[in-house]
């Protein structure tokens, strides 16, 4: 009797080990796949950084103008004695050593850059020329009578008229508002006069009413 209920117990226990198979197969297979998944997943997340990475490199960037009193960096690869921090003269040009005078006025820093390494070459096999805008000092406009900061200020990004009366402070009580212009030089040095209807523009008018400066603009407010 006692061997019946041992083989019976011993039956029934072998019946569990077999049915409890697949799930240990299963937990086993899904902790040695981990590592894999987690591989695969982080060369998926590297992937996509490194192409979000390179989209952002290949934006195009309008590239500035250089213009007087701007500072340009210029560095010659391994060639400290040529390399110069210097300011745009009034005449819109620099001077580098073994080159001379150079106009930067009205290029971009990759225009300059090529000219300079062009004039490089008579003196240096390749020369490794990078040109940066250090300051950027000649975009200016001015803004003078009734607001509460007149003055010259830097133009950092575009502007409006409405932009720049915000810059320095706002209208003064007893402004025309209605009788703002702005003038402008013209390539020939003449001055254009365009008007500015500031109540027109701030009771929503025609956006094209609100005058998009130019460096060395100057906004009068009578």
């Amino acid at each position: 009797m006692w061997n019946r209920l041992r083989d019976k117990y011993l039956k029934s226990r072998c019946g569990e080990r077999a049915a409890l198979l697949p799930s240990i197969l299963l937990v086993v297979l899904l902790i040695a796949t981990t590592p894999i998944t987690a591989q695969v997943l982080s060369a998926s997340a590297d992937v996509t950084t490194s192409a979000a990475a390179s989209v952002k490199r290949d934006l195009p960037v309008n590239d500035y103008i250089i213009g007087p009193e701007d500072v340009l960096a210029v560095n010659v690869w391994k060639e400290p004695e040529v390399s110069r921090t210097l300011p745009v003269r009034p005449d819109g040009k620099i001077s580098l050593p073994l080159v001379g005078d150079l106009v930067a006025s009205g290029r971009t820093a990759s225009q300059l850059q090529s000219e300079i390494k062009q004039q490089l070459r008579t003196y240096f096999t390749s020369p490794e020329v990078t040109v940066l805008v250090q300051e950027a000092k000649s975009h200016k406009f001015n803004i003078v009578g009734e607001v509460t900061k007149p003055g010259s200020y830097v133009m950092s990004n575009s502007m409006t008229v409405l932009d720049a009366i915000a810059v320095a402070g706002g209208l003064k009580d007893f402004a025309k508002s209605s009788k703002i212009y702005v003038l402008r030089v013209s390539a020939d040095g003449s001055h254009v006069r365009l008007p500015f209807n500031y109540k027109k523009v701030i009771k929503g008018g025609d956006l094209k009413d609100n005058v998009e400066l130019v460096p060395r603009d100057t906004i009068v407010v009578p």
